[in-house]
């Protein structure tokens, strides 16, 4: 598997994640509302100061808690700090309206859910945030325990505030760390792994690479061994024309073969300019001409596009011109000489595998060779 897959697994991990901690968030914050909060307003509905005022909460919390909702898993835009304030305002709201016998109960519903449906809206805001909003929520319970605590009743009123605020506090605040530390071990492994594919497409790569390197080398001793062998053994004389192109086009592919290892922009021009060097050298003008923009492709595809021109090329005479017209799907490749030229074979045999069409023609005045790729 590529670096790049993985990394997209990875993502898709620690989305699949988040989301389960988004959903786990929002089941909470709704069930602890409808399961706890509903018959806790209904049984103090009567000793409420103003019942009718904690029931309005009630509906407000959940409006909020649907925007928030909507946020977390549908992105919708909406205003955090100001639905913040509304819940800040309700929790003021039921304290005030709670009988004082029951601040640390049911009726006092705000009290223990506020911190859940500040989860909701500040999710993937930081710890700090959801800190602040427990904390002001604190704040007004304490004022109103101070408030509504008789004199007998403060010291253990106090006690029974610092474990209520423990435990109302200290889930929201642990949900949210999981979750962060979650997404970060899950964001870790994913890098991990994709590090260690990367290194893996390296080694595979160097392997390729030295393969592509002994091809190179077979094919070079192949178009250039013979030859040499029989010029130091005195079979070929280098005064006769035929031995001469037959250097010429082993030279050409030899300066072809070499280039197809190049780092460069346009590789297929790179190696048919080694290959227009080796006639220019032997004194026959050239004309390369390319067109348009020239599409990525693997080595062999250029070795199929450039190999016959190149044993065309070798024995031109006079003049040459090449042409190369390049489409995203489609790049095409002429070569134009003198029909003076040596007799070139017309039925090529580099194995072309139906990737590349390859088109050689001769009549008295020009030889006309084309190769062309189209993507499939």
């Amino acid at each position: 598997m590529s670096a790049e897959r993985l990394q997209r697994a990875g993502a898709a991990v620690v989305a699949t994640a988040d989301r389960g901690g988004r959903i786990a968030a929002v089941a909470i914050a709704f069930g602890w509302h409808f399961a706890v909060n509903v018959p806790g307003i209904a049984s103090g509905w009567s000793d409420y100061r103003v019942p009718w005022a904690a029931a309005a909460g009630w509906v407000l919390f959940t409006v909020v808690g649907v925007l928030a909702t909507a946020r977390l898993f549908y992105g919708f835009a909406v205003p955090v700090v100001p639905l913040l304030a509304v819940l800040l305002i309700v929790d003021v709201l039921v304290i005030a309206v709670t009988p004082d016998g029951h601040m640390f109960d049911t009726p006092n519903w705000a009290w223990g859910t506020i911190g859940w449906f500040a989860l909701l809206l500040l999710y993937d805001r930081g710890l700090a945030a959801l800190v602040t909003v427990l904390a002001f929520n604190a704040f007004f319970g304490l004022v109103g325990v101070v408030a509504a605590s008789s004199e007998a009743q403060g010291a253990a009123d106090l006690s029974r505030f610092v474990m209520y605020v423990y435990g109302t506090g200290v889930l929201p605040i642990a949900l949210m760390t999981a979750m962060a530390m979650l997404r970060n071990t899950a964001q870790q492994a994913a890098a991990t792994e994709a590090a260690r594919a990367a290194l893996e497409s390296e080694r595979l790569g160097a392997v390729h690479a030295q393969r592509e390197r002994q091809d190179r080398l077979g094919i070079v001793s192949e178009a250039a061994g013979a030859l040499l062998h029989d010029l130091a053994t005195g079979r070929a004389d280098p005064a006769d024309l035929d031995v001469q192109r037959a250097c010429a086009l082993a030279a050409g592919r030899l300066r072809r073969l070499i280039a197809e290892s190049d780092d460069v922009p346009d590789p297929l021009l790179h190696e048919l300019r080694a290959c227009v060097d080796v006639a220019e050298r032997q004194g026959v003008p050239v004309d390369l001409i390319a067109v348009g923009e020239m599409p990525e492709l693997d080595v062999a595809i250029r070795r199929r596009l450039a190999e016959p021109l190149a044993a065309t090329l070798a024995t031109a005479r006079h003049w040459a011109r090449v042409t190369v017209v390049a489409q995203p799907d489609e790049v095409v490749v002429s070569l134009t000489t003198p029909a003076t030229a040596g007799p070139a074979s017309e039925s090529y045999s580099w194995p072309m595998d139906g990737v590349v069409d390859y088109w050689y023609e001769r009549d008295e005045e020009l030889v006309w060779t084309q190769t062309r790729w189209r993507a499939a």
